[in-house]
């Protein structure tokens, strides 16, 4: 962004638009920085359009993963400008979808600014992210480099474009677009792609009925054995797929989850293997027993367009959904498909099996390269992911899941040659062979999933929180009072491959999730549905000079038949809030936002308050309505403070322990006070 900045300031062509660089800082602090500038500053109100500069990773390319909302023009802009792209709707698709656990700026621009924008990201070595390895050092300056001349070129394009004048104008439907091996960037509006998908379908269709009607005539009943095909295909798919999960189940059973985490390749040979295996075992067995005494060039067209198939029908599920990802599908329709003719019509004049087999994978080139590639992102992405995923996910049945249908994704164009060739024995056997060795390595514990390598950290997350807990009944007496040392597991494995390290961190100080609101634990942010693993090791109150102050100010009846309680909290930085009413009260009002309050959990509500270093004491109500007319006890809200820096952020216990952790992990931690009443 400096550098951006001096090149442009420097520019001796002045520009027709002005630019605004936002180093904004509290986007882990639920994007409080550009909540802050959109709804506060005076500048806010005169932005058009937005490029926010994100990270999942620790360099490499910075993919374009959300663009809009519905602003083609941005991403035409970003096709023309980026001299260097990695774009792609489907990515855009599936991080709006809320799979990948995460959030930026962007939707605090476009929900409280109502200003469309562009969100990239760097995605690469995720692993470190967030880490003590997360360092300058680590980001290669071609990477650097590679973002700068992306950023500047777009920014140059959007600061001289008259669009910018009133961008309202333009704000009409989505965009299809990806890039060509970060060549350049193919993009056009949503509803052509629509009718592109319909004219591919019809193609499709044609092709199909032509090819019904001429084995019809030689007495083959071609629509009948197309369906039984299909049939094969998905079961094959689901055949696979049930396969590795129990080789997944397993693995994570054993307690050796993760082990491909530093060792991508164990991934590969033991889910991808066994996948492709029961791919080939399914077709083989259909061959063998079901199309007995069938011509294999019979079987080759049948299975040729049962492919065409099995991609045409989410082609057009998706199309029908309105989801731009259609395309990606539709490539797999169209290049077979005029790869196959002409593929067909070289080897009649040529009469040759191994040119027309060189044009058919000559075809098929791109639509694997575009796979691939996208395969690639998702690993990238995704594999360090499941590093921090929580305790409850098993991440081999994710990346068991991933592999399946990439494994599908990139073989199904192949499976007529399984009908064409006289024997696939040897295959299946290496393969099965290949999957059964690396399971068994697994399972005995060759591959460890963490790494503490400074070449090529892999660490393994770990949260631990000092905290002192305090429990008051309706009377305000305290009823349980404990302190200790409180370990949140980010994956997993939870603390499986730390306890021999740390002989009291085991099973037997695990920590029960109560009937107190969120387990009656200090949770930061409200993942304990995710995270359900948890250890608490008895240690002394930690040292905390001045702990936070929650008090009742007052309790009144509100004419409309509600309970108003107003509180006052004067503490840290850093609080949260949990409320749980009684089953048969709900909380009906607030003073935190406009409208019903939203529940995190079911009925209980997590809020999250910071503040700078010096701020008046907090103060705010809730008002809560209850169906049997209760006025006591109708309400547990508990507190928690937390002292991420200064003289209370740590204690001698923990500073202690934190010393015991081998290097392959990464411990953060900070002390914490919890307290609790009724009212």
């Amino acid at each position: 962004m400096l550098e951006t900045l001096s090149s442009l300031s420097s520019a001796s062509v002045p520009l027709k638009h002005g630019i605004v660089f936002l180093f904004n800082g509290a986007e882990e602090n639920i994007l409080q920085g550009s909540h802050g500038f959109i709804t506060q500053h005076q500048w806010a109100k005169l932005v058009r359009a937005f490029i926010n500069l994100e990270a999942a990773g620790v360099g490499g390319k910075e993919l374009v993963f959300q663009t809009g909302p519905e602003n083609p023009w941005l991403v035409q802009a970003y096709s023309a400008a980026a001299i260097h792209p990695f774009a792609s709707v489907v990515a855009q698709e599936v991080f709006q979808s809320g799979i990948i656990p995460s959030d930026t700026d962007f939707r605090i621009y476009r929900d409280f600014g109502n200003i469309p924008g562009i969100d990239l990201a760097f995605i690469e070595n995720g692993y470190i992210y967030h880490t003590k390895y997360d360092t300058a050092d680590r980001i290669h300056t071609d990477t650097i480099q590679r973002a700068g001349d992306n950023i500047l070129g777009v920014l140059r394009y959007l600061a001289s474009s008259p669009l910018l004048a009133d961008s309202s104008e333009y704000r009409h439907g989505n965009l299809v677009f990806f890039d060509v091996s970060g060549m350049f960037v193919v993009s056009y509006p949503a509803r052509i792609g629509t009718i592109i998908n319909y004219v591919i379908a019809a193609a499709a269709l044609f092709y199909l009925s032509k090819k019904t009607i001429k084995y019809r005539r030689g007495g083959k009943n071609y629509a009948r054995d197309l369906m039984v095909g299909l049939f094969i295909n998905v079961t094959s798919w689901i055949s696979a797929l049930v396969t590795v999960l129990i080789l997944a189940v397993l693995v994570s059973l054993t307690g050796n989850s993760l082990s491909w985490y530093t060792h991508f390749y164990v991934a590969v040979t033991l889910y991808g293997a066994a996948a492709l295996a029961k791919l080939i075992l399914m077709h083989t067995m259909a061959k063998a027993f079901y199309f007995t005494n069938t011509s294999t060039q019979y079987l080759g067209d049948l299975f040729f367009d049962v492919s065409l198939l099995s991609w045409g029908i989410p082609m057009m599920l998706l199309t029908q959904q309105g989801l731009c990802s259609a395309y990606f599908f539709a490539m797999w329709v169209i290049f077979p498909l005029v790869t196959k003719l002409i593929a067909e019509k070289e080897s009649v004049h040529q009469g040759s099996s191994f040119r027309y087999i060189a044009v058919y994978l000559l075809g098929l080139f791109y639509p694997y390269l575009h796979t691939t590639y996208h395969v690639w992102a998702v690993f990238e992405m995704f594999t360090p992911i499941l590093g921090r995923s929580g305790t409850e996910i098993p991440p081999d049945v994710v990346m068991a899941s991933f592999l399946v249908i990439c494994t599908v994704i990139l073989v199904t164009c192949f499976i007529k040659f399984i009908y064409l060739v006289k024997s696939t024995k040897t295959i299946m056997l290496l393969l099965a062979a290949l999957s059964g060795v690396t399971f068994i390595l697994v399972c005995s514990g060759m591959f460890f999933p963490y790494s503490g390598d400074m070449d090529s950290p892999k660490p393994k997350r770990i949260f631990l929180q000092h905290t002192s807990r305090v429990f008051h009944n309706l009377n305000g007496d305290v009823v349980k009072q404990d302190s200790g040392i409180w370990v949140n597991g980010f994956d997993y494995n939870g603390v499986t491959h730390i306890t021999p390290h740390i002989l009291e961190l085991n099973d037997s100080v695990r920590a029960p999730c109560d009937v107190e609101p969120f387990c009656g634990f200090p949770w930061y942010f409200p993942v304990h549905r995710l995270i359900r693993k948890n250890w608490y090791i008895p240690a002394p109150h930690p040292p905390v000079k001045e702990d936070m102050d929650f008090k009742l100010e007052s309790k009144e009846e509100m004419p409309w038949g509600a309970l108003r309680l107003n509180f006052e909290v004067k503490g840290p930085s850093h609080i949260t809030v949990y409320i749980h009413p009684l089953e048969t009260c709900v909380l009906s009002s607030w003073s935190l936002g406009d409208g019903i309050p939203a529940s995190s959990n079911g009925g209980d509500y997590f809020i999250y308050y910071s503040h700078g270093l010096h701020a008046p004491a907090w103060k705010f109500w809730v008002e809560v309505k209850c169906s049997d007319g209760h006025l006591d006890g109708v309400l547990t809200i508990a507190a928690a403070s937390h002292y991420f820096f200064g003289e209370n952020q740590h204690s001698p216990e923990l500073d202690s322990l934190l010393q015991r952790f081998p290097k392959w992990s990464f411990p953060s931690s900070w002390v914490s006070s919890y307290k609790q009443y009724v009212y």
